[in-house]
């Protein structure tokens, strides 16, 4: 408990004060931080009780494997990479040559046991690996996580890159639910780079009769409406949370706040119990 209620501290989610009523007593108060990171335990409890074979309660062995399968994954960008398309390992050793070839195979057997993927039907040789629907549902714990860690810890925050970027809308775009009628290409970008020459990373998705036909990281070519903003604005809009503002609309208004909509409705989980962690 002493190394835990250090760590907590140390942390910022838990103020340590020392009792002037008995000596050596101290007393803990959860902090702002704190409360928040309970908001976030919340969202990852709802989806770890939506897996396909059956819920995982949050704090169970199985839910810390789990994690750490999802986390890894993100990490070694697995995630970006199968969520673009199905991969054999022999393709994911080529497409991301910094991590060993055994690396990526436990890696890849962890998430397939924690039913983040799932092998394809194919002709080719080797098997391939696509993302489940409840893996493109991490994308929601995800962001939830990383909103939190720049709001409370920007210091020790890993900087937003073009990668992660790609896999949160790669995930994403698959789960948005859009009216029958909705038609027209559109460029979601996130500015990962400040400065006279930004640097943009996202998406460009088509939809046809309602339906996404297309989804390729590659940003150029033209279309019906571009949606761009500070990871920040596009994290409180993938997290659930209140919106503040920051995103930048050109082209078709009506369509793209459709598309913000339907981004920000996937993050209400369907759940049959108290979303409530503690």
């Amino acid at each position: 408990m002493r190394l835990y209620s250090r760590t907590l501290t140390e942390l910022g989610i838990v103020d340590r004060q020392r009792e002037a009523t008995f000596g050596g007593s101290v007393e803990y108060r959860i902090t702002p931080a704190g409360r928040d990171l309970l908001k976030v335990a919340g969202v990852l409890r709802n989806w770890l009780r939506l897996r396909p074979s059956g819920p995982i309660e949050l704090g169970t062995t199985a839910s810390k494997s789990t994690t750490k399968a999802l986390v890894e994954g993100w990490s070694t960008n697995i995630v970006r990479a199968i969520a673009a398309q199905p991969l054999s390992l022999t393709e994911l050793n080529k497409v991301i040559p910094k991590v060993s070839y055994p690396s990526l195979e436990r890696r890849l057997g962890s998430m397939r046991l924690a039913g983040l993927v799932e092998p394809q039907p194919t002709e080719r040789r080797g098997t391939p690996y696509g993302a489940t629907e409840w893996l493109r549902r991490a994308v929601i714990p995800m962001a939830a996580a990383a909103a939190w860690e720049r709001r409370h810890r920007p210091a020790g925050a890993q900087p937003i890159g073009r990668l992660g970027v790609e896999a949160a809308f790669l995930l994403a775009m698959p789960l948005l639910e859009v009216s029958p009628e909705f038609n027209g290409t559109f460029r979601l970008a996130v500015e990962v780079q400040r400065g006279s020459s930004p640097v943009f990373a996202g998406v460009l998705a088509r939809y046809e009769g309602g339906s996404l036909v297309s989804c390729s990281s590659r940003l150029e070519g033209d279309a019906d409406a571009w949606i761009s903003g500070s990871p920040d604005a596009w994290l409180r809009s993938m997290s659930g949370a209140e919106s503040e503002g920051g995103l930048e609309v050109r082209g078709d208004a009506a369509s793209a706040e459709e598309l913000v909509d339907a981004l920000k409705a996937i993050s209400r989980l369907p759940v049959s119990m108290d979303s409530d962690p503690v």
